[in-house]
């Protein structure tokens, strides 16, 4: 599998990560929801690992390249990486911060052969 990165992040000064939400996917309905002064995102901070669990979510890379990427990083202190890293990723994945190349190719998929379907009938 093929993590793919579906939010924002900034770099913070101690080389770690925050994670930019939005609050709503609706920006007419954030506007209406959120008084003007409150942010319209959460943010997330992620630690060491996840920072740099996050940066090598490029889209291109599977799940066992950056495993592999990461023990080459961390070495000892992120082991056992075969399980932390999949957990990790299962978890952005839950929370919606990552899909999967393959779930939105899947879903392109359905999508054609659906229309496909209508159009004949």
């Amino acid at each position: 599998m093929t993590p793919v990165r579906l939010h924002e992040h900034i770099l913070n000064d101690n080389g770690q990560l925050t994670l930019i939400v939005p609050k709503f996917k609706n920006e007419a309905l954030a506007n209406f929801c959120i008084p003007k002064r409150k942010s319209k995102s959460f943010k997330i901070n992620l630690d060491e690992f996840g920072s740099a669990t996050w940066l090598e979510i490029d889209g291109r890379q599977t799940v066992a390249d950056i495993c592999e990427e990461l023990v080459k990083k961390f070495g000892e202190k992120i082991q056992p990486a075969e399980d932390r890293i999949p957990k990790f990723l299962s978890l952005l994945y839950e929370q919606r911060y990552i899909t999967f190349k393959e779930l939105i190719e899947f879903e392109k998929e359905k999508k054609k052969n659906k229309l496909t379907k209508l159009k004949e009938d």
